[in-house]
């Protein structure tokens, strides 16, 4: 059962290497980001394969504070591209003011 983890986890490790052709070129930072969560995803698959094939239950809990990485950035990149667009709060209200649109 130990050689189906390793073997589960390097295929694993195959889609990585794709991931990596995807942040290469990829042609929006949409695109470089879903590849991002995909190493996240990925790592922790790998990781939790691993914890189970190696019998190491420490590799778990590397595993639950990559997962929680990965949110945090994937929710700075939503942010970041939040505010780059001008959709955050501030700057719809100035737009509003500016057209006309005030409170009503």
């Amino acid at each position: 059962m130990t050689d189906f983890f390793v073997g589960v986890a390097v295929l694993l490790l195959i889609t990585v290497a794709a991931g990596l052709i995807r942040v290469a070129r990829g042609p929006s930072p949409a695109d470089r980001m879903v590849a991002a969560q995909l190493f996240g995803t990925t790592g922790v698959g790998i990781l939790l394969l691993l914890s189970e094939g190696m019998d190491e239950p420490a590799l778990r809990d590397v595993a639950l504070v990559f997962a929680l990485l990965a949110v945090v950035v994937s929710v700075a990149f939503v942010k970041r591209g939040w505010v780059r667009m001008g959709l955050d709060e501030e700057s719809e209200a100035d737009r509003d003011s500016t057209a006309g649109g005030g409170p009503r």
